[in-house]
């Protein structure tokens, strides 16, 4: 993948400070896999990249640091952080058990606009599962984009906005996961009909069934992901 640096940016034309700006490019880039796991972000480089002084570059780093995608190294700077299998199965459990509890609720509460939101979610989800199969330029960006719309149209209904924030970060803080198991050397994940089952049970009003099956679509991606590591091992014994 070729990254375009993007143009000078101008705090003052969008009411953001540079720091939340060059924190929102690099957050972008580093769960889209342009800045990939373990690359060393040197932030001279990053000012060439971005356009956005050192200060904010720093100030940037040391907020995704907070948030565990990027590593400290004392007097030795910043780099991606890896991808942390054990990690993501303590998250992707946590994001499980908070999702179903939004999930319950919003079928308990949903209306007429919440299920003709997650019929629509279901056809954008849909286009977008066959753009990725055939490998369309940006079918990846476009697909996580569905996913997101897809997940959240689910528990739309749901009335905590507590319960909702917290569902939100997990969701993106899944998010680098996700896309590393959408693809393989055999091919694309296909995840269609694990989205239309969930579908198909959210409008059906079977709380059980659809949080059931959320949870089991949740763990594919951690299944992916140790099975492929596990391979790997195999493959190159230390």
């Amino acid at each position: 993948m070729v990254f375009q640096a993007p143009e000078p940016y101008s705090a003052y034309a969008s009411g953001e400070s540079l720091a939340e700006r060059a924190y929102a490019l690099l957050r972008s880039d580093i769960i889209r896999g342009i800045r990939p796991p373990g690359e060393r972000l040197r932030i001279e480089k990053l000012k060439t990249i971005y356009g956005i002084g050192p200060t904010p570059i720093r100030e940037a780093l040391q907020k995704l640091s907070a948030e565990h995608l990027v590593q400290t190294f004392e007097n030795r700077g910043f780099a991606v952080a890896p991808l942390d299998l054990s990690d993501f199965s303590d998250l992707n459990f946590a994001r499980a058990e908070i999702e179903n509890v939004a999930l319950r609720r919003s079928i308990a509460l949903g209306g007429s606009a919440w299920e003709g939101g997650v019929v629509a979610a279901s056809y954008v989800m849909a286009k977008a599962e066959k753009r990725l199969e055939s490998s369309a330029r940006g079918a990846d960006d476009e697909w996580e984009q569905a996913n997101a719309g897809f997940h959240t149209a689910m528990v739309a209904a749901c009335d905590s906005k507590w319960l909702l924030m917290t569902r939100r970060r997990l969701q993106d803080m899944c998010e680098r996961y996700r896309r590393a198991s959408l693809h393989s050397e055999t091919g694309h994940r296909v995840t269609a009909a694990e989205h239309q089952a969930i579908a198909d049970a959210v409008l059906k009003r079977d709380s059980v069934l659809a949080c059931e099956l959320t949870q089991s679509h949740f763990m594919t991606t951690l299944d992916i992901l140790v099975s492929r590591s596990d391979k790997k091992k195999a493959a190159n014994p230390s």
